[in-house]
């Protein structure tokens, strides 16, 4: 009969821990740390003006415009709200729709920016799930950055032979 061993990892039994290994090297990460910063930022801030311009049109029936027509009084439109329905401006550009393009947009890049920090850092899936949710949870983008932030400059100072070398 075979006996059961514990479960140890391999080199555990000397002494040694297992070694973290990330999927680049340390200029990479911290490239992609960079970067994913600045897009939590920018997208966080989108969705900040997302949100504002969500509550006008649903909550007050309000569109932003530049430019344009004021449709009751035919005197030119310069910036600011209209109403939505019946259509307040005539011509000019409806910038509420543009901040959902833009928002749009820049979380698809969010989304690489996440993918990429993710993959050299060799994380765990639920990991890119929760750094995906900064994008379409108010405010979290800004929680998340910081705490991942901090857990990669550890794990860059705790680990420093873990990068490859190519």
């Amino acid at each position: 009969m075979i006996e059961p061993k514990p479960a140890i990892q391999q080199g555990t039994a000397q002494g040694k821990a297992k070694k973290r290994r990330f999927g680049g090297t340390e200029p990479q990460i911290r490239s992609a740390l960079k970067f994913y910063k600045v897009l939590a930022y920018l997208t966080g801030g989108m969705l900040l003006l997302l949100c504002a311009e969500l509550v006008a049109r649903y909550g007050f029936g309000q569109y932003l415009f530049a430019g344009g027509t004021n449709a009751v009084t035919g005197q030119p439109f310069g910036l600011g709200f209209a109403d939505a329905e019946p259509q307040g401006v005539i011509g000019g550009a409806n910038i509420s729709v543009g901040v959902l393009i833009v928002h749009g947009w820049m979380y698809v890049v969010y989304l690489i920016s996440n993918f990429r920090l993710w993959t050299l850092m060799r994380w765990p899936f639920l990991k890119l799930i929760l750094l995906a949710l900064g994008g379409v949870v108010p405010f979290l983008s800004f929680i998340v950055e910081k705490k991942f932030h901090a857990e990669v400059e550890a794990e860059l100072a705790a680990n420093p032979q873990a990068a490859q070398r190519y």
